[in-house]
């Protein structure tokens, strides 16, 4: 199976254009899952809800997910994709899984991150696994990182792949998702953008890129540059994630003692 995620450098605001330039990079690449950053299409810096209002897209039937559904169609594929989600009166930072039937399903962040809670409301979704035929994925969305019991849960459900769209500005990520696909012997795809954005005043964001694949055993297959837009393209074999055994006695879910986790329940 081939994988990609691509790191962009989005500008505030322009969503066409943002959009269109995502639509001719997968067009141009070849492979079977697409992971982009979150928010791929607005930027992140939202100055107020106003802004977030203006710029989210319902669903299924806003310009981006339209347009991913079209590319999604015509080369029979798959795509996850962060974007401000508009539904009911409130607004999510939520992630879209495109498939070449059209649209599949939406994961809203769970958590939310700084300035964030300010403007988009807690996911509602539960987490789930979808199968794409060659694997079975899940979504999570950048800060979602730092809670393990997102990528375990996704996991627990069958997930071979965890698709990460995220717009990061902290340095530990990328690290930390190594130990993730350790301690739950999955993929983890990291789709991260570049640039910096300081449209609030004394708020100055940079992005840290370094976009990456990770497989089970811990393994960076792909890491990308801090500050270059770039297609990460590799091959896996979804198949390593079925195999939960450390050693021939210990299983990573088996061995879980779950009569001591009750605190945690």
């Amino acid at each position: 199976m081939r994988v990609s995620f691509l790191q962009t450098y989005p500008i505030f605001g322009k969503i066409k254009d943002n959009v269109e330039k995502v639509f001719d990079r997968i067009n141009s690449t070849d492979a079977n899952l697409f992971v982009l950053p979150e928010l791929f299409n607005t930027g992140y810096q939202f100055k107020s809800k106003k802004e977030v209002s203006e710029l989210s897209e319902a669903l299924p039937d806003g310009y981006t997910t339209k347009t991913l559904i079209e590319i999604g169609r015509k080369k029979k594929i798959f795509i996850v994709a962060g974007i401000a989600e508009k539904g009911r009166g409130r607004f999510y930072n939520s992630s879209i899984l495109i498939g070449s039937k059209g649209f599949i399903g939406v994961y809203r962040k769970t958590h939310l991150f700084w300035h964030e809670k300010k403007l988009f409301t807690e996911g509602d979704i539960p987490f789930e696994v979808y199968n794409i035929e060659k694997a079975k994925i899940g979504m999570m969305i950048c800060f979602d990182w730092l809670f393990p019991e997102a990528a375990r849960i996704l996991s627990l459900k069958g997930a071979d792949i965890i698709c990460h769209p995220s717009n990061l500005v902290l340095p530990h990520c990328p690290q930390a998702m190594i130990t993730r696909c350790i301690e739950n012997r999955v993929f983890a795809i990291t789709a991260n953008r570049i640039g910096v954005e300081k449209r609030i005043k004394g708020q100055k964001l940079k992005f840290i890129g370094q976009s990456e694949i990770v497989a089970p055993d811990g393994k960076v297959i792909y890491r990308a540059s801090t500050g270059k837009e770039e297609i990460g393209v590799v091959d896996i074999d979804p198949k390593m994630a079925k195999n939960k055994n450390i050693t021939p006695l210990n299983n990573i879910f088996k061995d879980r003692r779950k009569d001591l986790y009750k605190p945690l329940l």
